[in-house]
């Protein structure tokens, strides 16, 4: 990127000529790392932690315990008809639409589970304010099997006025109708899997979907009046040049979603099947990675878009790019959010929840959630439960990935502890950082750069202790 100036966010939010991200400071950050929708990361979960332990954890909130207010609720679908080689989600190939038919009575029965888990407690800690379905691909249900989920959700939780709905759309399964169908269901909130426009791209991944098809269903679901419309994109995709990711920049740009999430392609085919079909050599190189991630950043930032935090995009009258602004961000599985920090649900095959002090994830296969449901137990697998260190530590690295900043008093305040007697091996360990422009070391408080802002997991990972010790990233997706 000789010669580029990128723009970016301060932590405070104000749009400025940042300084030059030179390309051998990108270099040193090409590397994997957590993405921290959570601390410890999921990687750290264990067997041991498993379903009387969730049930514990449902029922003390269900008593008052939990004091967070509404719960969040995600549920996997896992079904999609074709497979894009990309992809590192937990799914099922199948064109059997039959086959949902029996995943959504699991779900009714996993549904029960939770629902008398959490007992008859406070009715608040049992309403939902923020809804999300994902995948897999949630509109391989029908309209009719979609009408179904929802009801049975409505009927075991309730929903707060005003609660977000969110679903993810693979823009190949639906139509302007069916956009329709989706907001009389109360989704107010749509997520366009894109990726990239190029032909050429799309067809080396096995994922055909032309432009113009995307415009229509944006411009539909505009219509419709959906608050939120979100689109994902992939750079370091085999056929990928700066070029061609510059073209799907300006046509991302043209149809103007909400907001934007650029995510850097993990290639792992030794974990992932599908991506031993894509062709290494058609890969890009890392500087070309780096050269695409910089005129992605200017040429959405050029556009108008603010960079709310490391893969995520938004217009600044959006909702995301305004608690930026505040320092309201928050951040959980599906990546940043509005919402404050609360328990979640996680309903379906390899879905993981948060209550409380824990973290549980359903069990990865379908034969393995079906055997579990069958006994009349909730399908977790292996979880964790946080002690001391892992509460201080998850509070220091989303303060970090939501503000860009901690100031040593709240977390001092809220944990008993002197940050830095408690952190004075990691305050030295961010001395290279601090010297490279990264992050600022202040007597009171530590503060991400406005070019520290777009390398920010790299910060947060010095205050990692599982990472600190165990120097086996690559199952992480890369940090450039």
């Amino acid at each position: 990127m000789p010669g580029m100036t990128v723009l970016s966010s301060t932590s405070a939010g104000a749009e400025q000529a940042s300084p030059l991200l030179p390309e051998a400071l990108l270099r040193r950050f090409d590397a994997p790392g957590p993405r921290y929708t959570s601390y410890p990361t999921a990687d750290r979960f264990v067997e041991a932690f498993g379903p009387a332990e969730c049930r514990r954890a449902l029922a003390l909130r269900g008593g008052g315990a939990a004091l967070g207010g509404p719960l969040s609720v995600y549920v996997h679908i896992p079904f999609c008809e074709s497979v894009c080689y990309y992809c590192a989600c937990n799914k099922v190939i199948t064109r059997h639409h039959e086959r949902a038919t029996e995943y959504l009575q699991a779900l009714d029965t996993e549904i029960g589970l939770v629902r008398a888990a959490l007992g008859d407690g406070p009715s608040a800690s049992q309403l939902v304010s923020q809804l999300h379905l994902g995948g897999g691909s949630p509109t391989f249900l029908s309209d009719e099997e979609l009408g179904r989920l929802l009801a049975s959700l409505r009927a075991a939780f309730g929903f707060t006025e005003g609660a977000e709905l969110s679903i993810e759309v693979d823009p190949r399964t639906v139509s302007a109708e069916r956009l329709a169908h989706l907001r009389t269901l109360g989704f107010n909130r749509i997520s366009f899997g894109v990726q990239d426009f190029d032909p050429q791209v799309q067809q080396a991944v096995h994922r055909v979907q032309p432009f113009e098809s995307v415009k229509a269903l944006m411009v539909s679901a505009r219509e419709l009046g959906f608050a939120s419309i979100n689109a994902d994109l992939i750079y370091g995709l085999p056929q990928q040049t700066p070029a061609s990711f510059a073209r799907t920049i300006a046509q991302i740009g043209e149809l103007r979603p909400d907001r934007l999430a650029l995510y850097a392609y993990a290639h792992l085919p030794q974990r992932f099947k599908p991506q031993r079909r894509i062709d290494t050599l058609q890969l890009p190189s890392a500087a070309q990675r780096v050269e695409m991630l910089g005129g992605a950043i200017a040429g959405l930032l050029g556009r108008g878009y603010t960079y709310v935090g490391m893969d995520h995009f938004a217009l600044p009258d959006d909702p995301l790019a305004v608690a930026k602004r505040e320092g309201r961000l928050h951040r959980n599985f599906q990546g940043y959010s509005t919402q404050p920090d609360c328990d979640l649900i996680g309903l379906g095959v390899s879905a993981i929840g948060r209550v409380g002090a824990s973290y549980h994830q359903n069990a990865k296969t379908l034969p393995e959630y079906y055997d579990a449901l069958r006994q009349g137990e909730l399908p977790v697998q292996r979880g964790v439960a946080l002690v001391r260190d892992d509460l201080v530590r998850r509070a220091v690295i989303m303060a970090l990935m939501c503000q860009g900043r901690v100031d040593f008093e709240s977390i001092e305040l809220a944990h008993l502890m002197d940050m830095r007697s408690y952190f004075a091996t990691e305050l030295q360990q961010l001395a290279p950082l601090a010297e490279a422009g990264l992050v600022e070391i202040e007597p009171d408080a530590l503060q991400v750069t406005a070019t520290g802002w777009y390398v920010v997991r790299a910060v947060a990972m010095v205050f990692d202790r599982y990472l600190q010790t165990d120097r086996q990233r690559e199952r992480f997706s890369r940090m450039i």
